[in-house]
């Protein structure tokens, strides 16, 4: 973007709640960056009307009045990438929580900055490059431990490009010292910014051919997502969709995660700041946070940076998919999103769209969530040299008014996204977690990730799959006969269904979140549990076809070792499944009819 010539003033003619209107703004360009008023607040343009221009200010803009000074930046609103942003928490603007509470306590003060990364802190350097070479947006200038378990690759800029003149040796460096230097005199860093409401660009879009794993029974068995996918969590309130994410953000097969807690509650927003510090993660045993950003804007902070948030998130994971990283974003909610953006499209009296929200909404989300996928990274590679795979999987939470599927966010949502993880408030009621109500779900993806679930799940997945999912529509069919004519009308086949299908949903489908053993699930443990249940249903219809009444299989003790299996842990799971099918097995042979 061009740079406002000599930092264009205007004077302040109108103040709308976060939206204001400047005069004598002539030359600034839309999305161009603002600093309104004597404590300088941070705004964005978002219309332009001759020499005036109409902003929204990501902070309070009490107290300010009009006639207040307002310069142009020359800058789009951007954020800093390089070593230094896993572990750390943002607010919408990538301003550090941390840095903002030394300086103003516990309550964000008007008119503060403060540096995304640390400019003092020394990083391990480990060129990959040298002198005389070409390089390109995307290729790697080195490495550095960013923490235990990620190392960062430093990338040249995308649309950067030349031969490189000097290259810094092995040593530490801090952000802004440089490492290398084009011919023609330009010096690269460690750190370079990125507009937010850009897509960073890749080589390739690759197609969404291995799954994102979350260890949930429910979603990897029935309504898998690829990695580079998408999917949306609607839900009522007290459904659980913050407990969902944060469940994948931490069992899930992501390299790194990006939580954005987009206008939730700041009591919920602060359990997940002094949660995610001490969590464990089970794949390294180290702390969760090393491998995990959090972008926090809770519901009373101004609504601009409540827009701003969501890119400000994206931004960070397409940087570190860019690495040949997989990435998932945790956006919680879009609903908060997207009120923010009818409330400043109210501000600027434009034409509303369905419930008031701007017409330009389904463009809006649509455009966030295109910017998933699995990609082949930018950069030149040898021949012969495997080029870096990144992939990045955004989950969105929605939370309609009611329940109400059939609002504008959710609708929208449900046709750009690749899959529906719909949460039941009467589940969850039930303290049926997760709370995913497995009728109105559903997966674009599954047909794309057959193949790698015949090649690296346990045999036989893909029948069990469409075993377990009959079993719980015929269930569904069943149950609108019981509520007519009742259960005793029912033959013993058809009781069977039901009773099976209530283990496949209270042994399988639910989770207990506070059980170590249960808490996540690989996918042995997952085949085997749906499998032993299966075996079970199977060896029930041979015993009926001897006349054996259901009643006397109902009375086996054997059903209590099924129940318990799920309490299993993953390690040494298949040993202790194939005893308890075995009494199974030799438990029902022995009924007889009396």
């Amino acid at each position: 973007m061009a740079v406002a010539e000599q930092n264009t003033v205007g004077k302040l003619v109108r103040i709308a709640g976060p939206m204001i209107e400047a005069d004598g703004m002539l030359g600034v360009q839309m999305g161009e960056i603002l600093r309104v008023g004597k404590l300088g607040l941070m705004g964005e343009v978002i219309r332009i009307e001759g020499e005036k221009i109409y902003a929204q200010v990501f902070e309070p803009t009490d107290g300010m009045f009009l006639g207040e000074e307002v310069v142009a930046t020359g800058l789009p609103l951007s954020v800093e990438l390089g070593p230094g942003l896993l572990g750390a928490t943002y607010d919408g603007i990538q301003r550090p929580l941390i840095t903002l509470q030394q300086s103003s306590g516990d309550f964000i003060g008007r008119g503060l900055t403060a540096v995304a990364l640390d400019r003092e802190k020394k990083w391990a350097f480990t060129p990959t490059v040298s002198a005389g070479q070409e390089v390109s947006g995307g290729d790697v200038l080195g490495t550095t431990p960013e923490t235990s378990v990620i190392t960062h690759k430093i990338l040249v800029p995308p649309r950067v490009s030349g031969k490189l003149e000097w290259v810094a040796p092995a040593g530490d460096y801090t952000v802004l010292e440089p490492i290398a230097r084009l011919e023609g005199g330009r010096e690269l860093t460690m750190m370079h910014p990125w507009p937010v409401k850009v897509p960073r660009p890749s080589a390739k879009i690759l197609p969404p051919t291995e799954p994102f794993l979350t260890r949930q029974r429910v979603l990897d068995m029935l309504f898998p997502i690829a990695k580079g996918g998408s999917a949306i969590v609607p839900g009522g309130f007290g459904a659980g969709k913050t407990v969902v994410e944060q469940a994948m953000s931490k069992y899930c097969n992501a390299q790194v995660i990006v939580y954005v807690g987009c206008g939730e509650r700041g009591n919920e927003m602060a359990e997940v700041l002094t949660e995610f510090p001490e969590l464990i993660d089970p794949n390294t045993g180290d702390t969760l946070m090393n491998r995990t950003i959090l972008v926090v804007n809770t519901s009373n902070m101004p609504v601009a940076a409540r827009d701003a948030s969501v890119y400000t998130g994206m931004t960070l994971a397409e940087y570190y998919r860019d690495q040949g990283l997989d990435v998932a974003l945790m956006a919680d909610s879009t609903s908060r999103w997207a009120e923010a953006l009818r409330e400043i499209s109210s501000r600027l009296e434009e034409m509303p769209g369905e419930e008031g929200y701007p017409t330009y909404l389904s463009e809006r989300i649509s455009a966030f969530y295109e910017r998933c996928g699995r990609v082949e990274c930018l950069g030149s590679k040898a021949e012969g040299e495997t080029p870096r795979i990144g992939s990045l999987t955004a989950v969105g939470a929605v939370s309609p008014p009611g329940g109400d599927y059939s609002e504008p966010v959710t609708q929208t949502s449900m046709r750009v996204s690749g899959a529906l993880w719909a949460l039941d408030s009467a589940l969850a009621y039930r303290r049926h977690y997760p709370s995913v109500n497995w009728n109105k779900s559903f997966s674009l993806y599954f047909e794309g990730l057959k193949g790698w679930f015949d090649q690296n799940a346990p045999a036989g997945w893909l029948e069990r799959r469409q075993q377990a999912a009959s079993l719980l529509q015929r269930e569904n069919e069943l149950n609108d006969i019981v509520q007519l004519v009742g259960p005793d009308a029912l033959q013993d086949q058809e009781r069977l269904i039901l009773d099976v299908s209530r283990m496949v949903r209270e042994n399988f489908l639910q989770q207990n979140a506070f059980s170590d053993a249960d808490a996540s699930c690989d996918l042995d443990k997952m085949f085997g549990l749906i499998d032993s249940i299966l075996v079970y249903y199977e060896e029930c219809q041979k015993v009926l076809a001897r006349e054996v009444p259901l009643t006397k299989i109902n009375e086996l003790t054997v059903r209590e070792d099924l129940a318990r299996l799920r309490d299993e842990p993953n390690e040494g799971f298949t040993e202790k499944k194939v005893r308890v099918v075995e009494s199974v097995k030799k438990a029902l042979s022995e009924l007889e009819i009396k």
